[in-house]
């Protein structure tokens, strides 16, 4: 019988970890991008759907600032993000769905 060198985990449930954590690592190193997402609100009624959409991506929400501009009836927000694509894209889709919304958004290259 050939004997060879395992060098990760011993068991099977210990593998799987091993490998989920990898791929977590690899995944958080490779995909994750900064950027900033600009929200356009033209109908107050709108603002519970965009908080609660905000709420729910509150974890790559870096920054946010919310400007009502009274004069022309809208309210702006811009936010800094850092996430993966799926997730900055995910949120953006989200948001672009949602009555009198208008998303827009730029991301890194790399990070």
């Amino acid at each position: 019988m050939y004997k060879t060198k395992f060098q990760g985990p011993e068991r099977i449930s210990d593998c799987i970890v091993w490998w989920g954590s990898y791929f977590e690592r690899e995944e958080n190193a490779m995909d994750k991008r900064i950027g900033v997402v600009a929200i356009v609100v033209e109908d107050l009624k709108s603002s519970n759907q965009v908080n609660a959409i905000l709420h729910d991506y509150s974890q790559i929400i870096v920054g946010r600032m919310g400007i009502p501009y009274r004069e022309k009836g809208v309210s702006v927000i811009a936010l800094i993000v850092d996430g993966t694509t799926d997730e900055i894209s995910a949120m953006t889709g989200k948001l672009g769905k949602v009555k009198s919304v208008s998303v827009k958004s730029a991301m890194t290259k790399k990070n």
